[in-house]
């Protein structure tokens, strides 16, 4: 029997990967072998003016800003002033280390149509008592930002969080963190560690310790399995990279497959509607969280792609 599909998001998701370059090389990366780590979308113009055309054919979307590191792209507050203007929503995946000033300068940009402000937590460079409470401090004053600049009740209020990548060496600590963000009013996520792009094969005891803090980005699993199911992606929801390439999703972008065209010209083109999901697991929670394909273990025998 074929699931059906979940009913149509009204908002869509980019996830819109601005750059490669990044201020941190993390032991875990799973860029860290990029050839180039220092591209970044380097025709502002450009862009905006495909988000307006992406305004225009199907209404708001979710602009979910990651790189590399975004905060360290040279016309950033250009780009989500830009964004902010065309009336899309604003999202962005940083490694939290640039100063308050540049991230309440971010806000601003914003004008009140913040998403979610996920701030990634990097032990190696967080790497000691005095860098973490000023960590939580910096967390605290951006939530409050995101808080008093949300004016526009017909939007949905944005959200914060901070993430950690469950590497081995860290996973013992992760409990004790995550009750010191959550004592401040800080949502706290885990990450599973991947090594080329997949889960590593972590032990059953570390799978419940994972599973204890709420899986993958609270999802209550570690690795997502959806291949046949229909999902959204391609239509409501797509990847972008910094030259303008669009894929489906995070899977059929590592394989290079589901291409759907240059979001800079008019070979860009998005699906009518849900496809069966080509993938053996889905390492993106973007469309799972939100609710873009049904929320259920499907029959792993539908397709022969890894």
């Amino acid at each position: 029997m074929i699931a059906a599909p979940t009913p149509r998001p009204d908002e869509g998701v980019v996830s819109f990967n601005v750059n490669t370059a990044c201020n941190y090389r993390c032991s875990y990366c799973t860029q860290r072998f990029k050839e180039d780590r220092g591209r970044w979308a380097k025709d502002t113009p450009r862009f905006l003016a495909a988000f307006g055309r992406l305004r225009d054919a199907s209404g708001r979307w979710e602009v979910k800003l990651s790189g590399g590191e975004p905060f360290v792209h040279p016309t950033l507050l250009e780009l989500v002033r830009g964004l902010a203007d065309l009336g899309h929503r604003i999202s962005i995946v940083t490694n939290f280390s640039s100063k308050l000033e540049r991230i309440v300068a971010f806000l601003d940009a914003a004008q009140g149509r913040v998403g979610i402000f996920s701030a990634s937590l990097h032990l190696e460079y967080v790497d000691d008592e005095a860098a973490l409470a000023a960590f939580i401090d910096k967390a605290r004053a951006t939530q409050q930002g995101m808080g008093e600049r949300h004016v526009d009740p017909s939007l949905p209020r944005p959200s914060f969080c901070v993430t950690a990548v469950a590497t081995r060496p860290l996973l013992p600590r992760l409990p004790a963190l995550r009750e010191r963000f959550e004592a401040k009013g800080l949502v706290f996520k885990v990450q599973p560690e991947k090594q080329d792009r997949d889960v590593i094969a972590y032990t059953p005891e570390e799978e419940a310790a994972l599973l204890a803090l709420g899986g993958h980005n609270l999802t209550q699993q570690i690795v997502h399995r959806y291949r046949g199911l229909p999902c959204w992606a391609g239509a409501r929801y797509f990847i972008l990279d910094d030259e303008g390439m669009a894929y489906r999703c995070y899977p059929a972008r590592r394989y290079r497959l589901e291409r759907m065209g240059n979001f800079l010209d008019e070979t860009f083109r998005l699906e009518d509607g849900p496809k069966p999901c080509l993938y053996a697991t889905c390492n993106c929670t973007v469309p799972i969280g939100r609710r873009m394909m049904p929320q259920k273990e499907p029959s792993l025998e539908v397709h022969d792609l890894p």
